[in-house]
């Protein structure tokens, strides 16, 4: 019924095996960064700096789909799109996803 000492010895995990046992886990946690995180990020940051640089005459197109000119940036978040001669709806800043023509700054 008593196990004996050297079936005790054995069983016992060693210190080593501990930090061989993370070391899986951090890999994976590494590789999980470089392919997945930091592309995201990256592509936040692209899509940020092309919210910032919106001007009026731009044409961009939405989440939603629609494509027309910007008219207004507003202070608040929002912009002002004309989708028809005539017809101007407010979207907000970051639903905007791809900017076709840009127009060019004013010379000074």
């Amino acid at each position: 019924m008593f196990v004996t000492p050297a079936f005790a010895q054995a069983a016992a995990p060693g210190a080593g095996s501990a930090l061989a046992s993370f070391v899986p886990l951090i890999l994976i946690f590494g590789i999980m960064y470089f392919l997945m995180i930091r592309p995201q990020q990256k592509k936040m940051k692209e899509h940020r700096a092309m919210v910032e640089a919106l001007r009026r005459g731009d044409q961009v197109v939405t989440q939603g789909g629609i494509v027309g000119k910007v008219v207004k940036v507003q202070e608040d978040g929002m912009v002002e799109v004309e989708i028809a001669e005539g017809v101007k709806v407010k979207v907000v800043k970051q639903t905007i996803t791809q900017v076709l023509n840009r127009t060019e700054a004013a010379a000074s």
